[in-house]
Protein backbone atom coordinates (compact mmCIF):
# COMPACT_ATOMS: atom_id res chain seq x y z
CA UNK A 1 0.00 0.00 0.00
CA UNK A 2 3.18 1.97 0.39
CA UNK A 3 3.42 2.64 -2.96
CA UNK A 4 -0.13 4.22 -3.92
CA UNK A 5 -0.35 6.78 -1.25
CA UNK A 6 -1.89 9.72 -3.31
CA UNK A 7 -3.16 11.81 0.47
CA UNK A 8 -2.23 12.06 3.67
CA UNK A 9 -2.86 9.17 5.92
CA UNK A 10 -4.32 9.09 9.38
CA UNK A 11 -3.09 5.98 11.69
CA UNK A 12 -5.05 5.75 14.50
CA UNK A 13 -3.60 4.25 17.76
CA UNK A 14 -5.40 1.46 19.73
CA UNK A 15 -3.05 1.27 22.45
CA UNK A 16 -4.16 -2.52 24.51
CA UNK A 17 -1.91 -1.23 27.33
CA UNK A 18 -2.30 -0.95 30.38
CA UNK A 19 0.81 1.24 30.80
CA UNK A 20 1.26 3.57 27.65
CA UNK A 21 2.02 6.92 28.70
CA UNK A 22 -0.87 8.90 27.11
CA UNK A 23 -4.18 6.54 27.01
CA UNK A 24 -2.80 3.13 29.17
CA UNK A 25 -5.36 0.83 30.61
CA UNK A 26 -8.12 2.62 28.82
CA UNK A 27 -8.93 0.05 25.75
CA UNK A 28 -7.77 -2.97 27.52
CA UNK A 29 -11.46 -4.61 27.39
CA UNK A 30 -12.03 -5.80 23.85
CA UNK A 31 -15.23 -4.00 23.76
CA UNK A 32 -13.67 -0.93 24.81
CA UNK A 33 -11.44 -1.41 22.22
CA UNK A 34 -13.84 -1.82 19.64
CA UNK A 35 -15.64 1.66 20.29
CA UNK A 36 -12.60 3.28 20.51
CA UNK A 37 -11.94 1.77 16.87
CA UNK A 38 -15.16 2.80 15.84
CA UNK A 39 -14.93 6.07 17.02
CA UNK A 40 -11.35 6.80 15.02
CA UNK A 41 -12.86 5.29 11.49
CA UNK A 42 -15.99 7.56 11.76
CA UNK A 43 -13.79 10.38 12.38
CA UNK A 44 -11.19 9.43 9.68
CA UNK A 45 -8.76 6.91 10.12
CA UNK A 46 -7.19 5.36 7.38
CA UNK A 47 -5.35 2.61 9.29
CA UNK A 48 -5.70 0.77 12.46
CA UNK A 49 -2.21 0.86 14.41
CA UNK A 50 -2.59 -1.88 17.28
CA UNK A 51 -0.52 -2.30 20.08
CA UNK A 52 -0.02 -4.63 23.16
CA UNK A 53 3.37 -3.47 24.64
CA UNK A 54 3.95 -0.11 25.87
CA UNK A 55 6.89 1.75 24.57
CA UNK A 56 7.18 4.72 26.73
CA UNK A 57 10.57 5.70 27.96
CA UNK A 58 11.61 3.53 30.87
CA UNK A 59 9.30 0.60 29.83
CA UNK A 60 9.54 -3.08 30.25
CA UNK A 61 9.58 -5.62 27.58
CA UNK A 62 6.18 -7.71 27.37
CA UNK A 63 6.69 -11.14 26.02
CA UNK A 64 5.14 -12.45 23.13
CA UNK A 65 2.37 -14.73 24.72
CA UNK A 66 1.12 -11.08 27.01
CA UNK A 67 1.20 -9.32 23.54
CA UNK A 68 -0.43 -11.79 21.78
CA UNK A 69 -3.14 -12.64 24.65
CA UNK A 70 -3.72 -8.53 24.37
CA UNK A 71 -3.93 -7.87 20.38
CA UNK A 72 -5.39 -11.23 18.74
CA UNK A 73 -8.71 -11.36 20.62
CA UNK A 74 -9.58 -7.40 19.40
CA UNK A 75 -7.97 -7.93 15.33
CA UNK A 76 -10.39 -10.94 15.00
CA UNK A 77 -13.32 -8.76 16.17
CA UNK A 78 -12.54 -6.32 14.42
CA UNK A 79 -12.45 -8.22 12.00
CA UNK A 80 -15.36 -9.60 12.61
CA UNK A 81 -17.55 -6.98 13.56
CA UNK A 82 -16.19 -3.89 12.39
CA UNK A 83 -14.45 -4.03 8.93
CA UNK A 84 -12.94 -6.27 6.99
CA UNK A 85 -11.45 -3.69 4.68
CA UNK A 86 -9.42 -1.39 7.25
CA UNK A 87 -6.02 -1.77 7.05
CA UNK A 88 -4.58 -2.73 10.60
CA UNK A 89 -0.75 -2.81 11.73
CA UNK A 90 0.31 -4.72 14.50
CA UNK A 91 3.42 -2.48 16.95
CA UNK A 92 5.75 -4.69 17.85
CA UNK A 93 9.06 -5.99 17.40
CA UNK A 94 8.19 -9.94 17.95
CA UNK A 95 8.20 -12.65 15.04
CA UNK A 96 5.61 -14.40 17.04
CA UNK A 97 3.51 -11.59 17.97
CA UNK A 98 3.55 -10.35 14.23
CA UNK A 99 2.72 -13.85 12.77
CA UNK A 100 0.03 -14.14 15.22
CA UNK A 101 -1.50 -11.08 14.60
CA UNK A 102 -1.59 -11.39 11.16
CA UNK A 103 -2.92 -14.76 10.86
CA UNK A 104 -5.63 -12.70 12.95
CA UNK A 105 -6.21 -10.02 10.43
CA UNK A 106 -3.65 -7.38 10.74
CA UNK A 107 -2.02 -7.11 7.29
CA UNK A 108 0.78 -4.74 8.39
CA UNK A 109 3.73 -4.59 10.63
CA UNK A 110 4.96 -1.42 12.59
CA UNK A 111 8.59 -2.63 14.09
CA UNK A 112 9.99 0.20 16.47
CA UNK A 113 13.57 -1.74 16.50
CA UNK A 114 13.50 -1.77 12.32
CA UNK A 115 13.93 -5.79 12.68
CA UNK A 116 16.66 -5.27 15.11
CA UNK A 117 14.51 -6.83 18.05
CA UNK A 118 13.62 -10.13 16.73
CA UNK A 119 15.86 -11.51 13.33
CA UNK A 120 13.14 -13.14 12.13
CA UNK A 121 10.89 -10.31 11.76
CA UNK A 122 11.78 -9.31 8.52
CA UNK A 123 11.89 -12.65 6.96
CA UNK A 124 8.58 -13.15 7.87
CA UNK A 125 7.60 -9.65 6.43
CA UNK A 126 9.17 -10.79 3.27
CA UNK A 127 7.17 -14.49 3.15
CA UNK A 128 3.83 -12.66 4.18
CA UNK A 129 4.32 -9.75 1.51
CA UNK A 130 3.51 -7.55 3.81
CA UNK A 131 4.22 -4.04 4.30
CA UNK A 132 6.35 -2.99 7.30
CA UNK A 133 7.13 0.15 8.93
CA UNK A 134 11.15 1.15 9.85
CA UNK A 135 11.54 2.84 13.01
CA UNK A 136 14.53 4.95 14.35
CA UNK A 137 15.16 3.90 17.88
CA UNK A 138 18.67 4.81 19.89
CA UNK A 139 18.72 1.65 22.61
CA UNK A 140 15.56 0.50 23.49
CA UNK A 141 12.16 1.96 25.35
CA UNK A 142 13.82 0.84 28.77
CA UNK A 143 16.99 2.78 28.12
CA UNK A 144 16.28 5.50 25.35
CA UNK A 145 16.16 8.45 27.76
CA UNK A 146 18.94 7.55 29.25
CA UNK A 147 21.23 10.91 27.46
CA UNK A 148 21.21 9.77 23.94
CA UNK A 149 23.33 11.88 22.46
CA UNK A 150 24.11 12.68 18.64
CA UNK A 151 27.15 15.31 16.84
CA UNK A 152 24.30 15.35 13.74
CA UNK A 153 21.04 13.91 14.49
CA UNK A 154 18.98 14.01 11.13
CA UNK A 155 22.61 12.94 9.50
CA UNK A 156 23.19 9.58 11.85
CA UNK A 157 19.28 9.20 12.04
CA UNK A 158 19.18 8.94 8.05
CA UNK A 159 22.45 6.65 8.13
CA UNK A 160 20.78 4.31 10.71
CA UNK A 161 17.56 3.82 8.98
CA UNK A 162 19.39 3.12 5.26
CA UNK A 163 21.23 0.18 7.08
CA UNK A 164 17.90 -1.06 8.14
CA UNK A 165 16.41 -0.29 4.88
CA UNK A 166 19.50 -2.52 3.24
CA UNK A 167 18.70 -4.96 5.78
CA UNK A 168 14.68 -5.39 4.98
CA UNK A 169 15.85 -5.30 1.04
CA UNK A 170 18.01 -8.42 1.92
CA UNK A 171 15.73 -10.08 3.67
CA UNK A 172 13.71 -10.61 0.86
CA UNK A 173 11.02 -7.50 1.68
CA UNK A 174 9.70 -5.69 -1.90
CA UNK A 175 10.92 -2.02 -1.26
CA UNK A 176 7.50 -0.86 -2.50
CA UNK A 177 6.65 -2.38 0.78
CA UNK A 178 9.24 -0.44 3.18
CA UNK A 179 7.97 2.62 4.98
CA UNK A 180 10.46 4.66 7.25
CA UNK A 181 10.07 6.03 10.59
CA UNK A 182 12.59 8.71 12.24
CA UNK A 183 11.13 7.87 15.15
CA UNK A 184 10.33 10.88 17.10
CA UNK A 185 11.08 10.46 21.44
CA UNK A 186 12.57 7.41 20.84
CA UNK A 187 16.25 7.94 21.76
CA UNK A 188 16.31 11.54 20.98
CA UNK A 189 16.62 14.62 23.17
CA UNK A 190 14.18 17.83 22.49
CA UNK A 191 16.58 19.36 20.04
CA UNK A 192 16.85 16.39 18.27
CA UNK A 193 13.40 16.14 17.41
CA UNK A 194 13.10 19.85 16.73
CA UNK A 195 15.86 19.27 13.83
CA UNK A 196 13.82 15.56 12.90
CA UNK A 197 10.68 18.05 12.55
CA UNK A 198 12.87 20.67 10.95
CA UNK A 199 14.45 18.32 7.63
CA UNK A 200 11.22 15.98 7.61
CA UNK A 201 11.87 16.63 3.73
CA UNK A 202 15.26 14.79 4.18
CA UNK A 203 13.84 11.41 4.77
CA UNK A 204 11.03 12.03 2.33
CA UNK A 205 13.79 12.54 -0.38
CA UNK A 206 14.90 8.75 0.30
CA UNK A 207 11.62 7.71 -1.63
CA UNK A 208 10.25 6.03 0.56
CA UNK A 209 7.12 6.33 2.49
CA UNK A 210 7.31 8.49 5.75
CA UNK A 211 5.44 7.76 8.84
CA UNK A 212 5.42 10.68 11.84
CA UNK A 213 4.64 10.15 15.07
CA UNK A 214 4.40 13.07 17.25
CA UNK A 215 1.06 12.30 19.29
CA UNK A 216 1.38 13.86 22.53
CA UNK A 217 5.30 13.72 22.89
CA UNK A 218 7.01 15.23 25.90
CA UNK A 219 9.25 17.10 23.95
CA UNK A 220 6.44 19.18 22.56
CA UNK A 221 5.23 19.39 26.59
CA UNK A 222 8.60 20.61 27.53
CA UNK A 223 8.55 23.38 24.55
CA UNK A 224 4.96 24.68 25.73
CA UNK A 225 5.39 24.28 29.68
CA UNK A 226 2.29 21.33 29.26
CA UNK A 227 2.47 18.45 31.68
CA UNK A 228 0.04 16.74 30.56
CA UNK A 229 -0.23 14.46 27.03
CA UNK A 230 -3.82 14.62 26.69
CA UNK A 231 -3.19 18.49 26.19
CA UNK A 232 -1.44 18.17 23.60
CA UNK A 233 -3.82 17.47 20.67
CA UNK A 234 -3.38 21.26 19.12
CA UNK A 235 0.45 21.05 19.21
CA UNK A 236 0.01 17.63 17.77
CA UNK A 237 -2.01 18.46 15.30
CA UNK A 238 0.83 21.42 14.04
CA UNK A 239 3.28 19.20 13.19
CA UNK A 240 0.94 16.92 11.00
CA UNK A 241 0.62 20.24 9.27
CA UNK A 242 4.19 20.77 9.08
CA UNK A 243 4.69 17.06 7.88
CA UNK A 244 2.25 17.54 4.87
CA UNK A 245 3.75 19.94 3.43
CA UNK A 246 6.90 18.63 3.80
CA UNK A 247 5.83 15.61 2.11
CA UNK A 248 5.06 13.02 5.14
CA UNK A 249 2.32 11.00 3.67
CA UNK A 250 1.56 8.78 7.06
CA UNK A 251 0.76 10.32 10.65
CA UNK A 252 0.48 7.88 13.77
CA UNK A 253 -1.98 9.87 16.53
CA UNK A 254 -3.80 9.13 19.51
CA UNK A 255 -6.44 12.10 18.18
CA UNK A 256 -7.94 11.21 14.46
CA UNK A 257 -10.25 14.12 14.32
CA UNK A 258 -7.95 17.23 15.01
CA UNK A 259 -5.27 15.41 12.92
CA UNK A 260 -7.52 14.49 9.85
CA UNK A 261 -8.59 18.32 9.75
CA UNK A 262 -4.72 19.47 9.95
CA UNK A 263 -3.81 16.98 7.33
CA UNK A 264 -6.45 17.50 4.93
CA UNK A 265 -6.47 21.27 5.08
CA UNK A 266 -2.60 21.18 4.67
CA UNK A 267 -3.42 18.83 1.61
CA UNK A 268 -5.37 21.52 0.06
CA UNK A 269 -2.57 23.94 0.35
CA UNK A 270 0.34 21.63 -0.89
CA UNK A 271 -1.58 21.29 -3.90
CA UNK A 272 -2.50 24.55 -5.05
CA UNK A 273 1.65 25.17 -4.36
CA UNK A 274 3.34 22.77 -5.60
Amino acid sequence: MFENINKPLIMGILNVTPDSFSDGGRFTVVDTALRQCEKMLKEGADIIDIGGESTRPGSEPVNAAEQIRRVVPIIAKIRQQISREIPISIDTTLSAVAEAALQAGANIINDISSGQGDDKILPLAAASDVPIILMHMQGTPLTMQDNPYYDDAVTEILAAIRQRVDAALAAGIAKRRIAIDPGIGFGKRKQDNIDLLAHLSDFVATGYSVLLGTSRKRFMGGILNVEQPAELVTATAVTTALGVMAGVRMFRVHDVKENRQAADLAWAIKQASD
